[in-house]
This record gives C-alpha cells, structure tokens and sequence, in this order.
C-alpha cells in the first residue's frame, strides 16, 4: 500500500449554459493532486485492479481513444489521478441512473498537481454529491482501503429519483431536445419550458399550457364525463351516483350484478373495487371509495368484463395502448399471501414506489382494493393458501403489455372522441374490452374513464411489447413541423464596444417591429425599459429574457469572464458577434494568461452560432478572423477599412461584408455582397464605429432592410434616460 497526499478540491463551479468546454452545463473542479503527480495509474500497484472490479462500467468509457475500452487502455498505460477522477464520477453518475458521457481534464499554470477537470451534469446537486463521492472512492482504491460503493449509489440515485425531472417529463424534454427545441426547468419539480420568450410552451408532466382547467374539471367529474360520453355516442357503463352504503346496494340491483363502485373524483383506479356480487361486497366497497379520502359520493356502475386498457390521446390521435391482466399468485402450502407477493411479484426489478418504476409495489395488508379482493377469497394477507390454490391479487391493475398496433380503428376513433368531448389535449382513455382488435359495440365493451395528466410510464417501460417515443407526439402537439420554438437571439463578446453594439442591436430589431429584450453591462432591457437587476448574475438576468413571454428577440452581451464562471445564458444563438480578443488582466485568476487561451474562451460565442445562423467578427483581429473557420452558419466580417485582408477575401468569396469607406471627409458605411456595393448608410457620430459596423453586420444578418437599418441608426439614443418599470 502507498500511502499519497489525498486529492483536494479547490474550486467547484456549476457552469449552466455554453461554456469553455462544452456546449452544455458541466461542474467544474480545480484540483491539487499533490504527491500523486509522480504517480501515474501505472506505477500504482492494483489501482487498475481494483478500480476496474469496483466499477466495471468503466469499460464502457471511449476517452481519448474514442472506442469502448479507451479509458481502460489509458488506466493501464498510466494517466494522472484527475483524469482518473473524472472517469469515476461519470461512472457514478450514470450507476445513480443518470446517464452522462462528457468530461475533459487539463494540467492549469505551471505548478506541477494542479489540474481543471470538467464533467457533465444533468442535475448540479447531484453533480457535486457524485464529485466529492467519486473523490473518496478514488483514494480508497489508491490506497487499498474497503469503500461502501452500494450506500453510495443509493444516496445519488435518491438525489437523482428526488432532484431530477421524473422520466414522463424526461421523455418529453428529450424528443424537444431532438427536434433542436430549448428547454429550460422553471421549478424543482416537472414544470418545464420548452423553447425561449414570445415562442415558448410550458408542460408539466403529461399538461401541457393548451390543457384546459375547464376540462381537467369535467375529467375529475366521473358522473359528468360519462353524461357528456353518452351523450355523443360513445359507449360507457350504465351507473348511478350514490351517497350511502344502502343507496349502492340499491343501485347495484337496479343496474344488474356484477357492479363496479368506484370514487366519485378519484383518478388512477384509487379506491376502485370490481366484479361485485353481493351486498356485503358493495357495502365493504362503498366505505373503501368513501371512508379513504377519496370522495363523498360514490359511483355504482355496470361490470364490464374483459381487460382494462389504457389508451393514450394526444390531440387527435391515439398514440399509445396498454393492455391489463389480472394478477394471481400460486399457494404452496407455506408462505402467506404477502410472502408469496414478495417472493413472485414485488422482486421484479420494474417494480418500486418512485415514478421512475412503471409497476408499483404490490401491499396486501396496505392497499384497500386488495383487501377487499382478498376478503371476498374468504383471505386476507396472511393467509396461507393451498398449495397448488390460485389467489387473485388484482383483477385489472397490470397494465403493462403494449398493444398499439393492435387496437382497432374504430376503437382508437372512439377514443380520441371520448378525449374531445371532455376538451383534453392529451388523455389517458381506460377502457374494458375482451378483444382491442375488435370495436367496442361487438363485445359490450366500454370507455370507463377519461384522465387528465395521465401517466406515460406504462408506454415509455412496458413489461411486454415495444417501448413507445410518447414525448415526440406531445412536443409535436406543441409545436408544428419546423418550428423549434426559438427566438431571434444574439450574442456578444469581446473586450471593446460591446456594450453599444449591443444597445443598437436591440435598437435596430425593436425599430423592425419586435419586442426586444437586451442583457448588458448598462442593464436588462426590455423595449429600452431598464429593468431592476435585483442582484441577480449575470446568467440569471439574461435568462430572464427568455422566460419572458412579452421578448420576440433577445440579445445578450456576454464577457469572458461569464462564460468561464457561468456559461452563456442561452445553448445556440442566431448571431454571434466577436468584437476582439483582448481583456487578459480581466480574467488571470482563471489561469488565462495568453492570447491563445483567451481565444478558446471567446471562441465559444462562435461555436453556439446557429447553421441556418451567422457569426459577425471583426476583420481587424487576426484571432477574430481565426474564428471563422468554427462556424456552422454564415460568416460575415464587418471593417474600418475596406482594405483588411479578410475583407478582400470575402469579397473575392462573394460574401457578404459591412465596412467603412472614407472619401475625403465624408464617411459612409457599405454593406457589401461579394465585389457589388448594396448599400451606403451614413456614419453616426455619436458612437463608436466599430460598434455601428458590429450591429449593422448583425441586423443585415437578421434580415432588416437597409432601410430599416439606416432609421434605427437615425434614432438610436446613445445616451437615454434610465426609465425603471
């Protein structure tokens, strides 16, 4: 055993948005390695041994190498214990169940052990949790000691299951995420917007903005939803709403046995009990739907037999459709009830209390339904059948068998009427029938509730069948083809001017008719209203911009130092502009002392650009012209002189350019395409003209008209009174 200095950690920064990195949030840790920077992996006896056995996911991990075993090949050639570190707390990460991939560790300033590492992080608690976790573990293997990995998986996966977005709003984010949609998470909970300002929708879980309260009111009123489905023709059970234990017995006689009873306003088959046939039955069904808190009034209904199905509507179509069975346990003559539940239906691994389990955990002796299915068997949980004796445990409550592609047409139309005529974009439609291939009038099948919010876990994870993308219908509701719920939004950066460009941007899209929002040094902005910044950050303050509703474009002015200590405030912009690559002494505590590594800071204002987008740079910085090469979109160099050798290039390219032209004393702005003059605007005195080019290149970028442009620049303020609203 070697016994090292341990690892410490200096500085850990949660970088929320863009950053030097990685397009996406990472942790940021500054560590000191100390004595093991004599110590690579390979000259520490049983470190890859003991590492590997531990956590045997680590093969998975590309590295460098970039094909699965990478990591391990470097492990075992020998890499210093930050980089180490950074593989072990992604592994831990992904073992808590939240899959992450990216991280990158590099030696900082010249002190040998000192070391930058970043990893992603989906959830920064977590992300901290897993670090200072992923710290002990690693000295526990460096130093040969027992480490308690099982206790600790368990503390991140509760962080995980409690902090992060449950997998129903996760599925949702995800199929945004894959149509290039933003999303932002506005609450600790499942409250998420999905796209930026004036252009954004907002779901919780499976509600989305367009679900109406008027209809989540009518769904939560069994009896008014099966008078509205009977209404428009749509099969339902025969039922009566009842107040007492005698009223139910008398309706079940007047309805005809079996009966279902059932709460008035429950929802997810709570307080239900089904295939009742005597008065005792009723009545001990009856105290069940009342006495629990679930309603005060009761409905008594016609049994329908078959199987419960679960039919998911999202708009006008059905997307989605799960199949029940009755559950049953087989007596042995020995174990109970409860121990023969555990033993043959609660170990499977999809069962569990958290909504990241799509079965949950079966409770004899808790779950009312239950008990009353039981007593009616003449048993309870701790009776012990038979051997050989069959128990019903739940008469329809396994929905978990996928069958989609099996539901009739004229079943699915019925439901998506059903989801229509209580007024819900998306429904969860239940529905008995003894064949779904078959419509529900051939075998007296019924639609037997309607639900608001319904759960998508059963189509996401289904015990049988194929996993259905359910998210991508819900974000397709939400948002035609094409649409990705962005907003103009430009981003600035650099050292000198930033500031006006940014002002007359803002200028220039609000004289183009948009409510605009601007994030700057001078404050936020909203249609040239200051706003308070109520001691926010600077990330928090230009997210403010794309929470608000009112923004229809938005831009941002982002310094090298926000986008090392907190990223940019937004993941891709339609403009990116670099003014320069200056500012050194601003941001030395990071370890930036050259040129070069400042450009890697500033460069990412550039990377985030849009490709149907354009970066605006300035042709007089040799490493502004450098970032060219890094854009996805358009490229557009902007000028004092028309003369810069980038300028002549973009001409000869038949690009588009904005530069100055000076014919004796008159100055002249030129917008340019190629070797053709498009347009000369007027100089303003009264800014600096490296800011009017910079904002002039960024309006023709978004598409204003030189007409426009020369009337923003005619009533742009450069100076203009602070109003606060």
């Amino acid at each position: 055993m070697i016994k090292k200095k341990s690892i410490e950690i200096l500085r850990v920064a949660h970088l929320r948005g863009p950053n030097i990195w990685t397009y996406r949030p990472v942790i940021e840790a500054w560590l000191d390695i100390g004595e093991l920077e004599q110590y690579p992996s390979n000259l520490l006896p049983g470190l890859y041994e003991r590492l590997t056995t531990i956590l045997p996911g680590l093969l998975e991990h590309r590295c460098g190498v970039g094909e699965v075993g990478g990591f391990l090949e470097r492990l075992r050639d020998g890499t210093y214990a930050g980089h180490v570190l950074e593989h072990v707390v992604l592994e831990l990460q992904n073992l808590a169940g939240m899959k992450t991939g990216f991280g990158k560790t590099r030696q900082i300033g010249t002190d040998t052990g000192y070391y930058k590492m970043a990893f992603r992080t989906r959830q920064e608690q977590v992300g901290r949790a897993a670090l200072a976790a992923g710290r002990d573990l690693l000295m526990a293997m460096i130093e040969d000691q027992p480490y308690d990995l099982a206790a600790t998986v368990a503390e991140l996966t509760d962080l995980v299951e409690t902090l992060c977005l449950g997998p129903s709003t996760g599925n949702i984010v995800d199929a945004a995420t894959d149509r290039a949609i933003p999303s932002i998470r506005l609450t600790d909970g499942n409250l998420v917007q999905l796209g930026h300002g004036a252009a954004q929708r907002r779901i919780w879980t499976a509600e989305t903005e367009q679900t109406s309260a008027i209809a989540e009111g009518i769904a939560s009123d069994k009896d008014l939803t099966k008078s509205l489905l009977s209404s428009c023709g749509v099969p339902v059970p025969e039922g009566e709403l009842v107040t007492s234990a005698e009223a139910a017995w008398e309706a079940a006689q007047d309805i005809g046995l079996p009966v279902v009873v059932k709460p008035y306003d429950g929802n997810h088959g709570r307080g239900v009990s089904l295939n009742l046939m005597t008065e005792a039955d009723v009545t001990a069904a009856y105290a069940l739907a009342s006495d629990e808190g679930y309603s005060a009034s009761v409905i008594v209904e016609r049994f329908i037999v078959g199987n419960e199905h679960r039919l998911l509507v999202v708009g006008k179509r059905m997307i989605a459709a799960a199949a029940g069975e009755a559950l049953w346990i087989t007596g042995d003559g020995v174990h109970t009830i409860q121990q023969l539940v555990d033993l043959h239906i609660n170990i499977d691994p999809r069962r569990g209390e958290e909504e990241d389990f799509p079965l949950s955990l079966i409770k004899p002796a808790e779950a009312g339904e239950t008990i009353l299915e039981l007593k009616r068997q003449g048993m309870d949980a701790f009776s012990v059948p038979l051997d050989g004796q069959k128990v019903l445990i739940q008469a329809n409550g396994n929905v978990t068998t996928d069958v989609t592609d099996k539901v009739h047409p004229e079943v699915a139309a019925m439901a998506t009427l059903a989801a229509r005529v209580v007024g819900l974009d998306i429904a969860g439609i239940d529905l008995v029938a003894s064949d779904i291939t078959r419509p529900l009038h051939e075998q007296g099948g019924a639609i037997i509730e309607v639900n608001a919010s319904p759960g998508l876990l059963m189509h996401l994870k289904p015990e049988h069948g194929e996993p259905r993308n359910v998210g991508a219908a819900i974000v397709g509701q939400l948002f035609k083809e094409g649409e990705t719920g962005r907003i103009p939004v430009v981003g600035i950066t650099g050292k000198h001017g930033t500031t006006m460009a940014a002002r007359l941007i803002a200028w220039l899209l609000q004289v183009g008719g948009k409510k605009v929002g601007v994030s700057c040094a001078d404050g936020l902005y909203v249609n040239s209203r200051l706003l308070s910044r109520d001691g926010l950050s600077d990330w928090e303050t230009g997210e403010r911009l794309l929470l608000n509703k009112n923004v229809e474009a938005a831009v941002f002015e982002s310094s090298a130092r926000m986008i090392l200590t907190e990223g940019l405030a937004y993941d891709k912009c339609t403009v990116g502009v670099v003014t320069d690559v200056a500012g050194l002494e601003d941001v030395a505590e990071f370890h930036i002392d050259t040129d070069d590594k400042l450009y890697n800071v500033l460069r990412t204002q550039v990377d985030v650009v849009l490709a149907s987008g354009a970066a605006v740079l300035n042709a007089a910085d040799p490493q502004v012209v450098e970032m060219a090469d890094l854009c996805d979109g358009e490229v557009i160099f902007y000028g004092v002189d028309e003369h810069l050798p980038a300028i002549v290039q973009h001409r000869q390219d038949s690009a588009r350019v904005v530069f100055q032209r000076t014919q004796g004393d008159q100055r002249t702005i030129v917008l340019g395409q190629g070797y053709v003059d498009m347009v000369s605007l007027p100089l303003s005195p009264l800014v600096p003209p490296e800011a009017v080019l910079a904002a002039i290149a960024a309006g023709w970028a978004l598409g204003l008209t030189p007409e426009l442009i020369a009337a923003g620049l005619r009533t742009f303020d450069a100076n203009p009174k602070r109003i606060h609203h």
